[in-house]
């Protein structure tokens, strides 16, 4: 790795010019069973160190996920054009590759790796929500093949560094200083993983460092960092975003802190992939200029969107089902975009995403 987070040899093929969001995080495949019974029933705790266990599950499905895939599926719902840049199987994406496109996501930067497979993961949960997960890497592993560098980065208005294996976490935020990208910090499940010192690099000049009350709680044992601390490490006009479950979120700034409320729900059915769900309602917030508490509640919608249904992807509406439902959800109308900002010059970039947004 050089001085500036790039891999060896990073660049060394064309500039691919991508769309003015740009996902990075897993692409994978969910397998998710559905176990009838409750997990306790079946564990003894004095036999835990030679645990050996096995789950009759009721239902299996397997759906197109990972992090970077749920939340381009969200921004294409959200009418945000976005790219991905990740790894994926050389075999086994080519359906998924295509489904993305269809729905008008760039997947130009996602590169396949010859015989390998597309991250997969296993999730079993039983009737109290608990849930057991097991995660292959496969392609996501080969992290080195993806580079911000390969990018032009002169057409990127924000980029999400979100969870894949922790060197691309680790390596993603310093291309992006290094070559003036307005990022989204959001390790999530590799807030656990990853050491303190990397993930207090994460956060040096982000727009927006996001995660759950437990992800952040975490960041701060890791790296010894209070909230305050964390705040004072992002842009001058950085947000850090705090997801409390069905207490809505907190937005802080420097200057102030918002709370933001749920959007109700019709029925909880699916909680995976309401967190990416938000991202999506995020991005496309800073994308189009709304202040901090109009973000915060275009990305509660979109996440009550994404758990109403079973799966990450299953959900979907138009652009005037949303703003309905968004007045429905918080008693007021949600104001036209301004447009999408990626058409801006560079050099006006990094103060639209963080200035214009209050």
């Amino acid at each position: 790795m050089t001085d500036d987070g790039s891999s060896i040899g990073a660049g060394g093929g064309s500039v691919i010019r991508p769309e003015a969001v740009v996902v990075t995080g897993s692409l994978a495949y969910d397998f998710i069973m559905d176990f009838p019974g409750d997990f306790r029933d079946h564990i003894m705790p004095d036999k835990v160190h030679v645990l050996s266990i096995s789950f009759l599950v009721e239902k299996m499905k397997k759906q197109r996920g990972g992090v970077a895939g749920n939340i381009a599926y969200s921004l294409a719902l959200l009418q945000q054009p976005c790219s991905i840049l990740a790894t994926a199987g050389g075999d086994d994406f080519d359906a998924y590759r295509a489904y993305l496109e269809q729905l008008g996501v760039d997947t130009t930067s996602v590169i396949g790796v010859p015989d390998e497979m597309t991250a997969s993961c296993f999730i079993t949960a039983d009737a109290k929500n608990n849930t057991v997960i097991g995660f292959y890497a496969g392609a996501m592993a080969r992290s080195e093949l993806t580079s911000f560098h390969n990018l032009d980065a002169a057409a990127i208005t924000v980029a999400l560094i979100g969870p894949t294996v922790p060197e691309a976490i680790e390596r993603f935020p310093k291309e992006c200083r290094a070559l003036g990208i307005p990022f989204v910090y959001m390790p999530c499940w590799q807030t656990t993983v990853m050491d303190g010192p990397a993930l207090a690099d994460g956060l040096k000049g982000a727009s927006v460092f996001l995660g759950s009350d437990y992800e952040i709680a975490a960041m701060s044992e890791k790296t010894g960092l209070s909230e305050d601390d964390m705040l004072s490490e992002l842009a001058p006009e950085g947000a850090l975003i705090k997801t409390l479950g069905s207490e809505g979120s907190l937005i802080r700034t420097r200057d102030a802190v918002y709370t933001i409320p749920i959007a109700p729900a019709r029925e909880v059915v699916d909680p995976t992939g309401g967190g990416d769900a938000y991202c999506a309602g995020l991005l496309t917030g800073m994308m189009r200029g709304w202040d901090w508490p109009v973000i915060g509640r275009v990305a509660a919608q979109a996440a009550t969107y994404a758990i109403e249904l079973y799966g990450p992807q299953a959900h979907t509406y138009t652009g005037a089902e949303f703003a309905a439902r968004y007045k429905e959800s918080f008693g007021e109308e949600l104001r036209a975009p301004s447009g999408p900002h990626g058409q801006h010059e560079a050099s006006e970039r990094t103060a639209m995403v963080t200035a214009t947004v209050r």
